[in-house]
């Protein structure tokens, strides 16, 4: 089953079961879907629907940041459900040790030894890891490995 049919599914399932932050966060992620579908008249695949869900997290998680400056934290609370429910939709997530391992090979593979070869590293490894791992995560294990 396809991305776009679970989320479809799930919307239906969010909806029979009266789940209010569930089914407003699956229709989130199907207008974002929709925008650029229209908007570039394309159809996304997996990968690209993932790589969406992933920016709606950071915008997310940057909007918490911003609610908690404000003492928001009813606000923090609703962004903090919608991610939980975002996350559901992404593959399993990588444990620091598995992307330490992973990034040494690449880093090895690549013959990188400082920061000036981030570029090198990062394409290969968001290619390599997918949606499994956020970039920020990525850069901050190239950092930490070449830091």
């Amino acid at each position: 089953m396809s991305l776009k049919e679970q989320l479809k599914e799930d919307l239906k399932t969010a909806m029979r079961d009266k789940e209010v932050v569930k089914r407003d966060s699956i229709r989130a992620i199907n207008t974002m879907i929709k925008q650029i579908e229209v908007d570039n008249r394309v159809e996304l695949d997996d990968a690209e629907i993932i790589k969406l869900i992933q920016r709606g997290i950071k915008q997310r998680e940057e909007a918490i940041a911003q609610y908690t400056l404000a003492s928001r934290n009813d606000l923090v609370e609703k962004e903090q459900e919608q991610i939980d429910i975002f996350m559901e939709y992404l593959p399993k997530q990588l444990s620091d040790e598995e992307l330490e391992v992973i990034m040494k090979n690449i880093i090895n593979e690549t013959g990188a030894t400082s920061m000036k070869d981030m570029g090198k590293i990062m394409a290969p490894a968001k290619e390599q890891i997918g949606g499994s791992c956020d970039g920020k995560r990525i850069n901050d294990m190239v950092k930490k490995l070449l830091g």
